[in-house]
């Protein structure tokens, strides 16, 4: 297979690496946490993840930028391309620090904005997702045992399982209450989190995901999976693409509803 995989093969190996980081740090009785600016909270594996990651990408892409959550962006050192590597080194960072086993590492490819290859690894819970434009979705323990995944097929918000972060960001930007009647339309709702919601979206297991407040890095390498996966991916205004600052993922069938439902009234 061409187009990007050899890009997915190197973010298997970026995943590797940084799975080994996090895990040995994983409920470690010496992990340290501090606060960032935004008051968010940083550990000790977040910062060594990323490091070690943008190492890696300094070597096999020189030529390639990285943008990551605690590090910024930073050019490439070879020439100046359109592509850059965009990560996330602990998506779950108050998961891993209270030690739930809900966190990944992110690790995305953009070319041109778009994001066109993602991978997510949670090695807590022992399983990976990842896709590229044109090759598809997976999910699995590693590449060599990949399995194709797909969104439902579920066509009424009646039968359709919802899933989101949490409801304090919706409040905080006064989208509470059609927050709730988009809930309360639902068959089902639960509040899995981070990028796990988004992959039990791509693999059928649930049918809308939603947040109103993202950064970059918290959707890029997501949104490959989730549209390989045949499922649709915009901001509350309905825009593809990553630059929103906010999500709505759906299987397809289901998002003009979501989006109806959730979009911001005109001015």
């Amino acid at each position: 297979m061409s187009g990007y995989s050899d890009d997915l093969s190197l973010a298997h190996l970026l995943a590797d690496a940084a799975d080994s980081i996090s895990m040995a740090r994983f409920r470690a009785l010496d992990l340290h946490v501090e606060s960032k600016p935004d008051l968010t909270p940083v550990s000790d594996a977040d910062t060594a993840v990323e490091k070690a990651i943008r190492a890696t990408l300094a070597r096999a892409r020189p030529r390639d930028g990285v943008l990551g959550e605690e590090y910024g962006m930073s050019m490439p050192s070879a020439g100046n391309g359109s592509r850059h590597w965009v990560i996330d080194p602990i998506d779950g960072t108050k998961n891993f620090i209270r030690g739930v086993p809900i966190w990944a590492t992110l690790i995305a490819l953009v070319e041109d904005d778009v994001p066109v290859a993602g991978l997510v690894s949670a090695p807590a819970l022992g399983r990976r997702w990842w896709g590229a434009t044109g090759h598809g979705a997976y999910a699995g323990r590693h590449q060599a045992g990949a399995t194709r995944i797909r969104v439902s097929a579920v066509n009424r918000l009646a039968d359709a399982s919802c899933c989101y972060s949490s409801l304090s960001g919706w409040e905080e930007t006064g989208r509470l209450e059609p927050m709730l009647d988009l809930l309360r339309q639902a068959w089902r709702s639960r509040a899995y989190g981070d990028f796990y919601g988004y992959m039990l979206l791509a693999e059928g297991a649930l049918d809308v995901m939603v947040e109103p407040e993202l950064s970059l890095w918290d959707v890029a390498a997501l949104i490959p999976i989730v549209r390989e996966a045949g499922g649709t991916f915009t901001d509350l205004q309905g825009r593809p693409g990553p630059g929103g600052g906010s999500a709505i993922a759906t299987n397809g069938p289901l998002h003009d509803e979501v989006l109806t439902r959730l979009a911001p009234e005109p001015a």
